[in-house]
């Protein structure tokens, strides 16, 4: 029987979480998504799930959503310790990024089977299972079932209708989740480990809807007017996005030669998660306004594309000059969508230099570039990078699925890439 790919990505990743070397691979033939539709931005209702610790099977078992980052909508007990649970998104229509996460436990210990059922949509993320809510790995494919496989080699429509895990569960809390749990907390507590160097600052460049910090990380060594802005996770299941840029983040303030020559001559911001708001409520794609906000470069109807629209025009006006920008993503394999050099010029070449650089130097997987032609509507950050502030940009996406130690490899990679580029390209 054809092996399909979905079933290779979901061991790759139980491998990669053992600290193996990461596969070599052909290209997946994912070739991204169509152009992205203009959709209205302007705030809708969220439907804010009820947090509660359910208490089941005779108060010997409970589940609880009562953490930042959680997302369960609703449980049943089917007996014989075989649990149903339901998972809703904050609100339609919606990307199908069918975001979970939850802890179990049970005042003895025993063997527990979970289903995962979702909202209109199949399972798309392999479950992650933690001892301290830190500390993430894949569940071990024999505790792994998919109910109703799909159908195609790659993709939504090959992944299954629901899942079910078989889980072990102690007194001690057990949780699960679509990926790794980096909510805002996390995230804030890595950007503090950062500030510990005298060119490293953290401040605040806006509120989100529910009065969360939209922080921003600076590198400046030097006071240099020259810049570049990277920013993460505007949806929050896109962990595997995050983990990249934060191993970029890490290289570009790291204690190289390179990064130190970097930092002369370039100032470096950084705003690591997006959308705090949503990655805190457990959303699927959506902030608290109900908004994809990779949609809202143009009309700026968010707080956070507003934070940081009017962020880059007071740098501009004090005299920076960005040139180049980076926001990472996840999606269902790596992909690069930068815009295409027959409509930008030779400005954005050096775009596609880091492209090339980055590939001959992590030969063993192969990631596919989808160019864009379309400069309006800005609508995407990368669009609106470039044709506000003529900075080159690219959307720099990591698959799901893609293995950890690859994950930190190649955001090491693509930083020593970019600042030797850069380096070239303004002495």
């Amino acid at each position: 029987m054809k092996t399909k790919l979905y079933f290779l990505f979901l061991i790759i990743i139980v491998v990669a979480c053992k600290n193996a070397t990461p596969l070599v691979e052909k290209p997946s033939g994912y070739q991204g998504q169509g152009k992205s539709p203009v959709v209205p931005t302007t705030s809708k209702p969220v439907q804010k799930q009820y947090k509660n610790t359910w208490s089941l099977n005779d108060s010997t078992v409970f589940f609880s959503n009562q953490f930042d980052g959680a997302r369960l909508n609703g449980l049943v007990h089917d007996g014989n310790d075989h649990y149903t649970i339901w998972i809703t998104a904050e609100n339609t229509p919606i990307n199908v990024s069918p975001w979970y996460a939850f802890k179990v436990w049970s005042t003895t210990k025993k063997e527990v089977i979970i289903k995962l059922t979702y909202q209109d949509i199949r399972s798309r993320y392999y479950p992650k299972i933690s001892k301290d809510g830190i500390l993430f790995k894949a569940i071990d494919s024999v505790n792994y079932t998919e109910i109703n496989p799909g159908e195609g080699d790659f993709g939504i429509k090959a992944a299954p209708e629901a899942i079910e895990i078989k889980v072990t569960v102690t007194p001690e809390p057990t949780w699960i989740s679509a990926q790794e749990l980096y909510t805002s907390t996390h995230v804030k507590q890595w950007i503090d480990s950062l500030t510990t160097n005298s060119f490293t600052k953290t401040y605040s460049i806006g509120k989100t809807t529910e009065n969360r910090d939209l922080h921003l990380l600076e590198l400046n060594q030097n006071n240099s007017k020259k810049a570049i802005l990277i920013i993460s996770r505007q949806h929050p299941p896109e962990v595997t996005g995050f983990l990249a840029m934060k191993s970029f983040m890490e290289t570009l303030a790291g204690e190289s030669e390179l990064a130190k020559t970097f930092r002369k001559k370039f100032t470096v911001f950084n705003v690591p998660l997006m959308n705090p708001d949503g990655v805190d409520n457990g959303h699927w794609r959506h902030n608290m306004g109900g908004i994809d906000l990779n949609r809202d470069w143009q009309n700026f109807n968010q707080p956070e594309t507003r934070a940081v629209r009017d962020f880059l025009k007071r740098k501009e006006k004090e005299g920076h000059r960005f040139v180049f920008g980076a926001d990472f993503h996840s999606t269902w394999d790596d992909i690069y969508y930068p815009l295409d050099s027959t409509i930008t010029g030779p400005e954005n070449n050096i775009v596609f230099n880091w492209i090339e650089n980055i590939s001959e130097r992590l030969p063993q997987k192969q990631t596919n570039v989808k160019p864009s032609k379309d400069l309006e509507p800005t609508m995407v950050s990368r669009t609106y990078f470039y044709v506000a502030h003529h900075m080159p940009a690219i959307v720099f996406e990591l698959g799901d699925n893609t293995p950890r130690p690859f994950l930190k490899q190649k955001g090491i990679v693509a930083a020593e890439e970019l600042m030797q580029l850069l380096l070239k390209e303004y002495p």
